[in-house]
Order: structure tokens, then C-alpha cells, then sequence
């Protein structure tokens, strides 16, 4: 099987793709689920570069899994879109949210 998964096929939530967004969800405090060319996924990395936050960063157009990673994203966020930020495990929003959020200081406040 190939990645023939399509965007109506609702993510399998107890396989290993779903395991392995979950565990990195929880393993790290900033997680982005990323993709290289995407200028909101930039945006979203940038506040937490300004504050020399670390972050777990997972690009999903180098993944041959991406697709299916998006989908399962997907299932726990309500939308397949990048960048998907999580902070604490939390799903906290995408590229405008976490520069709002960064703008507004509510971004350093959950960091501390």
C-alpha cells in the first residue's frame, strides 16, 4: 500500500501514524507541524524564535507519512490546515493565532 489515503478517508486514530502524532504532541512542550514552503508556518515559528523558545518541528512535505499525519491532525484539531501548534500538548492554533498571541503577550504567559 502506497499513500493512496485520501482527504475523505477519515484518519485511522488507533494506528501507528496516529501514535506517532500523539506521542510527539506529549514528548514536547512547542510543537509545530510544519510545512518547508509554507509562509504561516513560517510566521508561526517566529515568535517562539524571538524568545529563544525550543520547539519540536516536524515538516511534512520531507515525510513520506505527511498526508496521513495531516489527516489524523485533522481528527484532533478539527481542520487538516498547517501550521497545527501545540504547547503543554494543547492544540493552540495556527500561523495568526500564535503571532496574535505573541503580539498580545498571551503566548509568553503559557510558556512560562
Amino acid at each position: 500500500m502506497g499513500s493512496l489515503v485520501s482527504r475523505s478517508v477519515p484518519a485511522n486514530m488507533s494506528g501507528p501514524v496516529a501514535e506517532f502524532v500523539k506521542s510527539a504532541i506529549a514528548k514536547d512542550k512547542v510543537v509545530i507541524f510544519s510545512k518547508t514552503y509554507c509562509p504561516y508556518c513560517t510566521m508561526a515559528k517566529e515568535p517562539f524564535k524571538k524568545l529563544n523558545q525550543e520547539y519540536a518541528c516536524y515538516e511534512l512535505d520531507k515525510r513520506n507519512d505527511g498526508d496521513e499525519i495531516q489527516s489524523v491532525l485533522g481528527e484532533l484539531t478539527g481542520a487538516r490546515t498547517v501550521p497545527r501548534v501545540f504547547i503543554g500538548g494543547n492544540f493552540v492554533g495556527g500561523g495568526t493565532d500564535i503571532k496574535k498571541m505573541y503580539d498580545d503577550g498571551r503566548l509568553q504567559k503559557m510558556l512560562a
